[in-house]
C-alpha cells in the first residue's frame, strides 16, 4: 500500500556505512547475505531510525542523533532491553535482535529490531483507508485501550522493576524537566517561569498505582495492520520508557492531541489525525481513559499542562542542538516558535483552571 510507512534517502550528515555494519550483523544474525540497502525513516526528531534491507529480511536500526546528546538520553541498551522483556506481556513491542555497545562499529551504540510492516498515521487520515466517523472513533478508543493495557502490565513479572523509581515521580518530573529546560535555554526561547511556578504549586501526590510509562505514546508511534487498519499491531519508540505515574503518561499523550477546534497556529503543530471527525476531544480522551482504567481523574489540567511543558523541554533540547550548529536538520529551525506556542497554550489552561 502506498500509504504504509516509507523510508527515504538518508539525510545529509546522517549516513551509515554498510561495509562497517554488515559484518557485525552477520556475526550476530545468521542467514544474511549481501550488503544491506540502507534508507532512513524521515519521522522523529530524537533517535535516528534506518531501514536495512537484506535479500532475506528487513531490519530497523536505531541510533542516537549526531552531535550533542542530553545526559541519560538516547540509551540504546535500555530500549533494547525493554522491547525484549516487555514483549510477552505487551505483544505490540517489535522483536529486538542485537544491541551493539562497540562504538567503533559506527561511532555510536545502536540496536537492530524487526521491521513491522504497517501503516503509521501522520498528520491526516489517508483517504484510501475509507474511515468514516464511527470507524475513526473506534480506532481512537482502541488507541486509548492500548495505553490502558500498557499501564496494567505487571512490570515486576517482566523483570523490569529496576527500570525506574515510581516513588516521588511527579515531583521528580517537574524538577527534572525544569532543570533540563534551563540547561537547554537559548536567548530566543521563552522562560516558562509562570507555568513552572504553577506546576510546583499545584503538584498532586503520585497516583497510588505505579505503572510502565511509555512517555511518547501517540499515533505516529503506533503501527496499524495494512490488511485491517482498525487493528494496532505495533508500538514504537520506547527510548524514554520508565516506571512512574500513569496519569503523567496520559498528560504526555494529551500534549500532542490537537483538536479540530484548536486555533490555526496550534493546528500547525499537529503530527497525528487527532482532529479527524470521530476522534475524541481531550476531555473525552481523559474520560474514556478513566472509564477503562476504572479510576477518577479530578485534576486533568495539571497533567495536561505538565505534558505541554515536558514537550517544550524536548523541543528546546532539540532546538539547542540546531541553534549551536550541532545538527544541520532544517526541520528544527522552527522549534523555538513551537516552544513559544506551547507556553501560550499552557498559560491559557492555567488561566481557566479551577485547581
Amino acid at each position: 500500500m502506498a500509504f504504509t510507512d516509507q523510508s527515504t534517502r538518508v539525510r545529509d550528515g546522517e549516513e551509515l556505512d554498510a561495509n562497517l555494519i554488515d559484518p557485525y550483523l552477520k556475526a550476530h544474525i545468521p542467514g544474511l547475505t549481501g550488503l544491506p540497502r540502507i534508507s532512513q525513516f524521515p519521522g522523529g526528531a530524537s533517535n535516528l531510525t534506518y531501514l536495512l534491507e537484506y535479500p532475506e529480511q528487513e531490519f530497523v536500526l536505531r541510533r542516537p542523533p549526531f552531535g550533542h546528546k542530553a545526559k541519560s538520553a538516547h540509551d540504546m541498551g535500555r530500549e533494547f532491553r525493554i522491547l525484549n522483556q516487555l514483549r510477552e506481556a505487551f505483544p505490540y513491542c517489535p522483536k529486538a535482535y542485537v544491541h551493539c555497545t562497540d562504538e567503533a562499529v559506527m561511532g555510536a551504540e545502536f540496536y537492530v529490531m524487526e521491521r513491522v510492516n504497517g501503516i503509521i498515521l501522520r498528520s491526516d487520515l489517508p483517504p484510501e483507508l475509507g474511515f468514516d466517523t464511527a470507524r475513526t472513533e473506534a480506532l481512537c478508543k482502541s488507541f486509548i485501550d492500548r495505553l490502558v493495557e500498557l499501564h496494567r502490565v505487571d512490570y515486576n513479572a517482566c523483570g523490569l522493576a529496576d527500570l525506574g523509581k515510581p516513588e516521588g515521580y511527579v515531583a521528580r518530573q517537574i524538577r527534572g524537566w525544569s532543570d533540563r529546560y534551563e540547561k537547554a535555554l537559548t536567548p530566543d526561547a521563552p522562560k516558562w517561569e509562570t507555568v513552572k511556578a504553577w506546576l510546583n504549586d499545584k503538584m498532586p501526590a503520585d497516583h497510588p498505582t505505579s505503572s510502565i510509562v511509555h512517555n511518547d505514546y501517540r499515533f505516529d508511534n503506533v503501527i496499524l495492520d495494512p490488511q485491517n487498519p482498525m487493528q494496532i499491531i505495533g508500538v514504537l519508540d520506547w527510548e524514554l520508557t520508565t516506571l512512574g505515574d500513569p496519569l503523567m503518561d496520559l498528560g504526555n499523550s494529551l500534549a500532542y492531541w490537537i483538536e479540530a477546534d484548536d486555533p490555526a497556529p496550534v493546528q500547525l503543530m499537529r503530527r497525528q489525525p487527532s482532529h479527524a471527525p470521530g476522534m475524541l476531544t481531550r476531555r473525552e480522551f481523559v474520560d474514556y481513559y478513566a472509564e477503562r482504567a476504572g479510576i477518577r481523574i479530578d485534576n486533568f489540567d495539571f497533567y495536561y499542562t505538565y505534558g505541554l511543558f515536558r514537550l517544550a523541554g524536548i523541543v528546546q533540547q532539540i532546538y539547542y542542538r540546531f541553534f549551536h550548529g550541532q545538527t544541520q536538520d532544517k526541520r528544527f529551525a522552527q522549534f523555538v516558535q513551537m516552544n513559544t506556542l506551547l507556553e501560550q497554550m499552557s498559560l491559557q489552561v492555567i488561566g481557566k483552571s479551577t485547581l
